[in-house]
């Protein structure tokens, strides 16, 4: 039985390195030719590293061949396959750019944006691959309006905008619980103008009202009268807008607060 055990694993070795032997001489070959067939022949049984590493050598052999454009629409795609989605989207962009009559261009371009979108992190985080992979599908729309992949880049150019109105709103919130009431109050105004149609813009609103008058509260002498003025007019807004709001109540109670803090300012 140990025997055995020992046999084979010599044997899984001995496989392993007539593999790696295999590859590291057609690398080492000096034959684009060979290359390129083992190239594909790795691509297609899903050897995306093998591959990759292949096409790259040979890209500056088979420049402005007829085996350029489907090489070097493979050569982009390993980079997808392998998780190397920054690179991929380059190299998806950049073949677009240079086989601009290929009938792979659509598919190229798509994925570009794409390998963005995949790059898109939770809402927590910096959302700068989010907004790229919206500019990237919008620009894609744009250059491809009847694409049967217009429909999913809307699709998933929604959910982009989720994470960054997700990421806005946790901000404001976060400016609010730690009472930087001005820059609250800036971040939520700008959500309303970014996201019109958010679900989240009752309560935005109501953030607003809370933020203005614990502003005015915590403000100096000087400043009060303002201040608790335009909370005033921020609980108009919200009441105007949303007459059944669930936060009517709170509002009415800052109002009631407001107006009456106000009276002491008249003479």
């Amino acid at each position: 039985m140990k025997n055995n055990l020992i046999l084979f694993s010599l044997s899984l070795v001995f496989m392993l390195t007539a593999c790696k032997t295999e590859f590291e001489k057609i690398r080492s070959s000096n034959d684009p030719e060979k290359m390129f067939t083992q190239a594909n022949k790795y691509y297609d049984e899903g050897e995306f590293l093998n591959a990759q590493t292949l096409y790259e050598i040979i890209i500056p052999y088979y420049r402005g061949k007829a085996q350029a454009e489907d090489l070097f629409y493979k050569f982009a795609n390993t980079h997808f396959e392998l998780g190397q989605y920054i690179l991929a989207s380059h190299y998806f962009a950049s073949f677009g750019k240079t086989y601009y009559n290929s009938d792979k261009k659509e598919e190229a371009e798509y994925m570009a944006a794409y390998s963005n979108y995949r790059l898109s992190p939770s809402p927590k985080l910096d959302q700068t691959n989010s907004e790229e992979a919206i500019a990237k599908f919008q620009a894609f729309i744009n250059a491809h309006p009847n694409s049967e992949r217009v429909e999913d880049c809307n699709n998933l150019i929604d959910e982009l905008r989720s994470k960054l109105e997700q990421k806005a709103f946790n901000q404001g919130k976060l400016y609010f619980k730690t009472g930087n009431y001005i820059s609250a109050m800036v971040s939520f105004e700008s959500m309303l103008k970014d996201f019109p149609e958010s679900a989240r813009s009752e309560e935005e609103r109501y953030l607003i009202l809370q933020s203005s008058y614990q502003l005015a509260v915590n403000s100096v002498y000087e400043k009060k009268k303002e201040r608790f003025e335009k909370v005033l007019v921020y609980s108009n807004t919200l009441l105007r807008k949303f007459p059944k709001s669930k936060y009517r109540k709170e509002a009415k109670a800052i109002v009631k607060d407001a107006k009456s803090e106000l009276k002491k300012f008249k003479v």
